[in-house]
């Protein structure tokens, strides 16, 4: 089975849906702690009405997330931090939770993970992957 990851750094809302159609997602699950953004059209409330608008289901699985030491731990590059960090919340009920709702959520229909990196080797999702995802063939989407 397929899971695939999706980041949108870089990309325009237009690039972002046409990769999304043409892999076949048909869910995206995010995973950012803080679904807002600076880039226009991909905070949560917004993406959630245009991916609605697409055909494509939106669910936010806050707890997911990365907690702020990680994320300020990414933005300076400090990888071992962050990983640290996020290793520990993924062990948090909640998480534990969500990563069960996940998995029930991308077995239903093709999914996709968002996150604001465009690199999946610098970001959470991969992680949350790798120790969520067994069972997973992960796809990831570059748009």
């Amino acid at each position: 089975m397929k899971i695939f990851t999706i980041g949108y750094e870089g990309t325009t809302m237009d690039a972002f849906l046409t990769t999304l159609r043409e892999a076949g997602v048909e869910q995206v699950i995010d995973v950012r702690a803080l679904p807002l953004s600076r880039r226009p059209g991909f905070s949560k409330n917004i993406l959630a009405a245009t991916l609605k608008d697409s055909g494509i289901g939106y669910v936010h699985l806050k707890a997911l997330g990365t907690p702020k030491p990680g994320r300020d731990a990414a933005k300076k590059g400090d990888w071992r931090t962050m990983e640290r960090v996020y290793a520990g919340q993924l062990h948090l009920p909640e998480a534990q939770a969500q990563a069960a709702q996940l998995r029930d959520l991308a077995t239903e229909k093709p999914s996709a993970l968002l996150c604001f990196e465009r690199d999946p080797k610098h970001c959470h999702r991969t992680m949350l992957l790798r120790e969520e995802g067994e069972g997973f063939e992960v796809v990831d989407l570059l748009p």
